[in-house]
């Protein structure tokens, strides 16, 4: 036995689960890995063909859409954490639509909900009045701390944090917004002014928005102190405003910057920093929410702070198009100074779904759950890092997972060629995750909050797989 394992199986000597995976993680791959069974049969297809469907996306849709995979697939059927291919072929989703299927691929109870409402009634707008809009506000708010009890609904996370930002520009008289760098809260042209990574941005006016260092563990030059971090957030204030701020947003796990949970303590120094400044503090739990962390249900949890507004979607409505934003009646009331009005926001099919996505995640107990397979998941991959010098970090909590690849890991060189031939072997195998990060180097694995303990196994040893002769 290899010296370095030697030294393990002391270490581990009276732990023989523990062991037992750690030997599993060092073992020769030999052969691909197999899905676990799932006692479904998707229906037959007898659609367009992937060729077909993407000569017309060339030719109808915008030239900006993008596709994973040098073939794409054509995917054509969904059932809680699984996909199908136009062939019936099944894929392991562990990416959930970008984060978005929360209780999993056409659960019946969030689909029964839309059906029957929409058997009924499928839309009308807040000019009268409906009991889902305000039984689904009356449920989300339930699920928020202080005095976090106003909800307004929108369509997406970009239009939450739209609406979030005018918001505290209207509360607190003030027009300068901080947001940290690496982050990315959407991409309409105000948004687009929160959002801090270059991929993302096109070169037009930014607005009154300054960007400060995200607290990032693992690349930030402070590692995980979060004073020096806050300290950088006073000095923006100091140097690079007239010392008063509209408000703060971040992200506590920034996704698309790679799944980078903040250093920890970090907000609470700056939520106080930043309302001494006269600005409010917005939490954005887009991907966050909703208990995928499984620690807590939602992301500002994991610092002990409240903010003053928080913006969702994504997981809210396991597919739905579903956002909200949540803040308190005085800051509300500043809405009232004019007419305030959404259209599709809180519609009666996306709020009895939304509260049916609700009431699934309460009964199905997801957030436990997720805490528990997200730790089964993390502990394989931290294994599986000790073996392959690619993985630099293995970072995340619960359902809310990133695995960076590097060439080097003292540099943290960025492996973006070995990344791309990876991520098309995990395809092959059966298993699509995500991508993020500025380099396209994390792999995000966020799947469907039903997500099995044998899945993560499947994935693991599929990277293990894929990873083999790299």
């Amino acid at each position: 036995m290899p010296i370095h394992l030697r030294f393990l199986s002391r270490a581990v000597k009276h732990r023989g689960e523990r062991w037992r995976e750690i030997r599993r993680c060092y073992s020769v791959v030999s052969a691909p890995p197999v899905m676990p069974p799932f006692d479904y049969e998707p229906k037959p297809y007898h659609g367009l063909r992937a060729d077909e469907v993407l000569e017309k996306r060339k030719k109808f849709l915008g030239p900006s859409l993008f596709h994973y995979y040098q073939k794409p697939l054509n995917i054509v059927e969904g059932k809680m954490q699984y996909l199908f291919d136009e062939d019936g072929k099944r894929y392991l989703d562990a990416i959930a639509g970008v984060v978005t299927v929360s209780c999993g691929h056409c659960h019946p109870d969030v689909v029964n909900a839309i059906m029957e409402q929409t058997k009924l009634l499928q839309h009308t707008t807040t000019i009268y009045l409906h009991h889902a809009i305000a039984e689904y506000a009356e449920a989300l708010a339930s699920k928020m701390p202080g005095d976090l009890k106003v909800v307004y609904f929108v369509n997406s996370g970009t239009e939450a944090n739209e609406l979030a930002m005018l918001m505290a520009r209207l509360y607190t008289g003030n027009v300068r917004m901080v947001a940290l760098r690496n982050a990315y809260h959407g991409g309409s042209s105000g948004t687009l002014g929160l959002t801090a990574l270059k991929t993302w941005k096109y070169n037009i006016p930014q607005g009154e928005i300054g960007h400060v260092m995200n607290p990032d563990p693992y690349h930030g030059v402070f590692g995980s102190d979060s004073v020096r971090y806050a300290k950088e957030v006073q000095d923006h204030i100091d140097y690079g405003t007239a010392g008063q701020v509209a408000g703060f947003i971040a992200e506590t796990f920034q996704g698309a910057g790679g799944a980078v949970e903040l250093a920890p303590g970090y907000l609470k120094l700056v939520y106080d920093i930043v309302r001494k400044a006269g600005g409010v503090c917005i939490a954005d739990e887009v991907q966050s929410g909703f208990g995928r962390i499984g620690s807590h249900y939602w992301g500002f949890e994991t610092q002990g702070v409240v903010p003053d507004i928080v913006t969702m979607a994504k997981g809210i409505g396991n597919g739905l198009p579903l956002g909200a934003v949540v803040t308190t009646p005085e800051i509300a009331h500043v809405m009232s100074q004019k007419i305030q009005f959404n259209t599709f926001g809180g519609n009666p099919v996306c709020s009895a779904g939304g509260l049916a996505v609700l009431k699934v995640l309460d009964k199905e107990n997801r957030q436990k759950h997720c805490a528990d397979v997200g730790s089964h998941l993390l502990d394989r991959l931290r294994y599986l890092q000790q073996k392959h010098e690619i993985i630099g970090d293995v970072r995340g909590r619960g359902l809310l997972v990133g695995v960076e690849l590097v060439t080097d890991r003292q540099m943290k060189t960025p492996a973006k060629a070995e990344t791309s031939i990876i991520f098309e072997k995990l395809k092959d195998l059966g298993v699509l995750m995500g991508k993020g990060g500025l380099h396209g180097n994390v792999f995000r694995i966020k799947p469907p909050m039903c997500f099995t303990k044998e899945d993560a196994d499947f994935l693991v040893d599929a990277v293990d797989y894929a990873m083999s002769g790299i």
